[in-house]
């Protein structure tokens, strides 16, 4: 096996190219670290940014209600599961988007008919440059985070900018 310099991700020998993030995995590839914040993320992950516990909800649980605990939990999302397994999530975005001015005439029906399903999730262990990457890519603010295949945490692109700020404030001491 041969593990991505760029993911983790543990790759069947022979391969030119990672399975999961697609990177070349043979050639020369040290880079040229010129800062501390460079190495930082580059070789920091994920359980470094502290991911806070998600609002988590099941796809039959009512708008109103997911709507209802974002705001007074003050977060941007929601994680929507089946037993531990993540099958969507909804977003602000998702609200102004897709319920609009008719928020409350859909407040009843079930937020697993309007969450985004396709979700993209990173592990624990992921680098935060991957999860940057990742992030940067498919435009998401708002990534579940996964440890042993269940739920662990989220981390939004806030929590990667206050990381970026504090390696910065350390660097200049």
């Amino acid at each position: 096996m041969i593990r991505c310099r760029d993911c983790g991700h543990e790759n069947i020998d022979g391969e030119e190219f990672c399975e999961r993030c697609e990177q070349p995995l043979a050639g020369p590839r040290e880079p040229l670290l010129a800062s501390s914040v460079e190495r930082s993320v580059l070789g920091d992950t994920i359980r470094r940014l502290a991911p806070r516990q998600p609002l988590l909800v099941g796809p039959e649980t009512p708008l109103g209600e997911v709507l209802r605990r974002m705001v007074a939990r003050r977060v941007g999302c929601a994680v929507v599961v089946a037993g531990h397994k993540v099958v969507g999530i909804f977003t602000e975005r998702d609200a102004l988007v897709k319920l609009n001015v008719r928020a409350a005439e859909l407040a009843d029906k079930p937020v697993g008919d309007f969450m985004t399903r396709s979700v993209e999730t990173l592990d624990l262990d992921d680098g935060i440059a991957f999860a940057l990457h990742k992030m940067d890519v498919g435009g998401y603010r708002h990534v579940p985070i996964l440890h042993d295949g269940r739920v662990a945490g989220i981390i939004s692109v806030r929590d990667i900018l206050d990381y970026l700020a504090g390696s910065l404030r350390e660097a200049s001491r």
